[in-house]
């Protein structure tokens, strides 16, 4: 339904009571622009919490995902970067597993 070419995780904790616009604006400030076809990922400060915003090539979609348990991995906070994950790695970290382990095509690099 929503083509995404890349996916960006940013290291910065967001508010998560961000709406479209603010979510939209943050990107813009972290990535320098919203490209048609790119995910951008943001979590909470305790990373149970995760923000997309997608640019679908038209239009804005904004979802959110809440971990009841546990937390998301997310990377240390590193002051204006930003991470590139594949789908497989965008999977795991979606269902709160290890994404940094998970190379391409499914293949674990590292325990």
């Amino acid at each position: 339904m929503i083509r995404i070419d890349s996916i960006w995780l940013a290291t910065e904790p967001m508010d998560m009571r961000a709406g479209t616009e603010t979510a939209l604006a943050r990107v813009v400030a972290v990535f320098g622009a919203a490209k048609p076809h790119c995910a951008y990922l943001f979590a909470n400060h305790r990373a149970n919490r995760m923000k997309v915003l997608v640019h679908d090539g038209l239009g804005i979609w904004l979802a959110a995902r809440r971990l009841n348990q546990g937390r998301f991995f997310w990377p240390g906070v590193r002051h204006g970067s930003e991470v590139e994950l594949d789908a497989e790695q965008l999977q795991a970290l979606v269902f709160g597993l290890p994404w940094q382990s998970v190379g391409s095509g499914g293949v674990i690099t590292m325990l």
